[in-house]
């Protein structure tokens, strides 16, 4: 319904050239496509809203919309490019949301641009700072939503730190006050941190049952996204329990999601851990044609721990 009503905005506001429409049509679209796995388009959409978006001349935007196109779809986008594969170019986009929310004074936009900064930062490895000052913003200004979101940041910098004594139960409390706010959109995500962080509390059985239930989740609403990972992420587990089919099932799956999605960092995750079971199997042949091509289409981030990885693993057979 709400992809329906945003191209309806952008047909409308195309009709009557209206440039704040059209700005907010493609900011909508924009998000629609991003929570939708569809990357190419959510960036085609963000990129045409900050193309038409005039700082003075649509002033009255943020007030009658509540939101910040520039915070918004700068944010949105650095989460979409490095989906895309483009970890130096997302980084850039979402530091700039962030600096025009700091910039701006505005409590509201700072939430905004730190509840999408943060993700970017857990999946290059880099959360503790941003997560508190999003949990730090939220609580002074009382915004329920973030401060669910925040609390969830928190604990898991401190369960990704070793302190899961204090971040498990953090992230719990975190989670059910998202949930009582009644959003549903990013539970997935959410639900998959929980989950990591009963793996490395070593509670597999548990990080299983979270993993079908965000996996529950995208399909009821259509949250596709995170979905290659999520899948990935279940292997591993199986992995580690000893389940080598299964896992190898859940991979070839993640890895036809991301190519499908053309999402290049979930392509590469699912196709380093299919490779890295490979070469356990003894299949190196298999391994690197797998992970080779994935690889060698990057261009930046080669310093994210990612990409440091696929080459280790590359590089043990060259």
């Amino acid at each position: 319904m709400a992809q329906r009503l945003d191209e309806d905005l952008l047909r409308l506001s195309a009709q009557r050239n209206d440039a704040t429409g059209l700005i907010l049509g493609h900011q909508a679209c924009g998000s629609d496509a991003m929570l939708a796995g569809r990357f190419a388009s959510s960036r085609s959409h963000f990129e045409k809203a900050l193309a038409l978006y005039d700082t003075i001349s649509h002033r009255s935007l943020v007030g009658q919309s509540r939101s910040h196109p520039q915070v918004i779809c700068r944010g949105s986008l650095g989460i979409v490019l490095f989906c895309l594969g483009f970890p130096g170019q997302a980084l850039a986009q979402s530091n700039a949301a962030l600096a025009v929310a700091q910039r701006l004074a505005n409590p509201r936009f700072v939430a905004a641009s730190l509840s999408l900064i943060t993700p970017l930062l857990i999946l290059i490895g880099d959360t503790a700072a941003r997560a508190d000052q999003l949990a730090s913003v939220a609580g002074e200004q009382g915004f329920a939503h973030w401060r669910g979101v925040g609390a969830i940041y928190r604990g898991w910098a401190k369960v990704n730190d070793g302190d899961v004594a204090d971040g498990l139960p953090l992230m719990r409390s975190g989670t059910a006050a998202f949930r009582a706010t009644g959003a549903e959109l990013w539970t997935p995500h959410f639900i998959a941190l929980l989950a990591d962080a009963h793996e490395i509390a070593g509670q597999l059985e548990e990080a299983l049952i979270l993993l079908d239930d965000a996996l529950e989740v995208v399909e009821r609403i259509g949250e596709r996204w995170l979905e290659a990972e999520l899948h990935r992420n279940k292997g591993q587990l199986l992995l580690r329990q000893e389940h080598t089919e299964a896992a190898e099932e859940l991979f070839r799956n993640a890895l036809d999601i991301a190519r499908e999605q053309e999402a290049k960092l979930w392509e590469l995750r699912a196709a380093t851990s299919l490779a890295r079971l490979w070469r356990d199997q003894g299949r190196h042949v298999e391994a690197r044609d797998v992970l080779a091509p994935v690889y060698g289409w990057f261009t930046e981030g080669f310093d994210t721990p990612d990409l440091k990885e696929a080459k280790a693993l590359l590089g043990e057979r060259s």
